[in-house]
């Protein structure tokens, strides 16, 4: 059984421009380490492979991410799911953040993207705007409220 990924028609976009910037960027690598062999310097050689390698492992992993990719785009239902901005109010100190819910991959709370999957992920989906949650935590339990569901 094949196991697809769930994610954004954004994430799935910023992995084919990231796709598309390491293709760009891989003859220039390649001529470093032409350049490296012709020198016969081994040092720089062996840099400049390790580089190579980095970046083909890497289009390699994101094409995986591309083929075993599920695309889901949100419904307008009033309720928490992939690709929806949230407003939630953190009942233990009245502050309230905006969070974009999105697929593991693209997952990035600094950024304010936070995974369906994860703890809070889990406690908010498919609940609408009013509803009071409670996150199962590493840390511990907290609750949230859902003041808007975008």
């Amino acid at each position: 059984m094949v196991y697809f990924q769930k994610m954004t028609p954004e994430g799935y976009q910023q992995i084919e421009d990231e796709i598309a910037r390491l293709k760009k960027d891989r003859p220039r690598r390649i001529k470093i380490l032409q350049a490296a062999r012709a020198l016969g310097d081994l040092s720089e050689n062996t840099e400049a492979k390790r580089d190579l390698g980095h970046l083909q492992s890497r289009l390699r992993y994101l094409g995986k991410q591309l083929k075993y990719a599920e695309i889901v785009k949100a419904e307008d239902d009033g309720k928490v799911d992939l690709g929806k901005t949230v407003v939630l109010k953190f009942d233990d100190d009245d502050e309230t953040e905006e969070y974009k819910v999105v697929g593991r991959m693209e997952a990035d709370l600094a950024a304010g993207k936070v995974s369906f999957d994860s703890p809070l992920g889990q406690a908010i989906m498919k609940k609408e705007a009013g509803t009071t949650a409670t996150v199962a935590a590493p840390v511990g339990e907290y609750q949230v409220t859902i003041v808007e569901v975008k």
